[in-house]
């Protein structure tokens, strides 16, 4: 698993656009598997699921991105690459998880 986190500053739906864009742009594998929002006395939360076909590691890896912003604050964004490891018992090959997560921080 590889996390990425940061705190950014702009517009909440531009930064999402952007990243759905980029993602879905970026690989010819790549499919939005799920996605969830919400919204509460000015604050917002997007939940986007990507998955893409992982070259390297033979195998389907996904990536979840959170954004997060209360009112007019920053937009915060935790995204979490997983599935890159063909192992039972212990992570290796985790190529696919960093490749997708270098992806998001060209996009950004």
């Amino acid at each position: 698993m590889a996390k990425l986190e940061r705190t950014l500053n702009g517009s909440f739906d531009q930064i999402l656009h952007r990243i759905e864009s980029g993602i879905m742009g970026g690989s010819i594998s790549a499919s939005l598997e799920a996605k969830s929002d919400f919204s509460q006395a000015g604050a917002r939360c997007a939940v986007r699921v990507f998955e893409r076909y992982s070259y390297m590691g033979n195998n389907r890896v996904s990536l979840s991105v959170t954004l997060f912003q209360a009112g007019d604050g920053p937009v915060y964004l935790s995204a979490i690459a997983s599935g890159g490891s063909q192992a039972v018992f212990f992570k290796i090959n985790t190529f696919g998880e960093e490749a997708f997560l270098d992806k998001l921080r060209e996009i950004l």
